[in-house]
């Protein structure tokens, strides 16, 4: 598995290890387990690219007139994503 995979290529690749894993006895043990470890790789890198993309949701919050500072993102009331 290599770092340099997009977050959405992680997803769909963890996608087909799920279904794969969810037919049952299509896998034999070694191929599950197999299959597990992948998407347990898979589901640290999905995570570890969505944290680096919080980071980098920042905006900017006017402290005084000509003073800015920079401040985690945090959607108005309209619920959670």
């Amino acid at each position: 598995m290599s770092e340099d995979m997009s977050f959405e290529e992680a997803l769909i690749k963890l996608e087909d290890t799920v279904s794969q894993l969810e037919q049952g006895d299509a896998l034999s043990l070694d191929e599950s387990l197999q299959a597990f470890e992948e998407g347990i790789r898979l589901t640290r890198l999905c995570r570890e690219k969505l944290d680096a993309a919080e980071l980098r949701v920042q905006q900017l919050v006017e402290v005084d007139e000509d003073t800015f500072e920079v401040a985690p993102f945090e959607a108005e009331d309209e619920g959670e994503i």
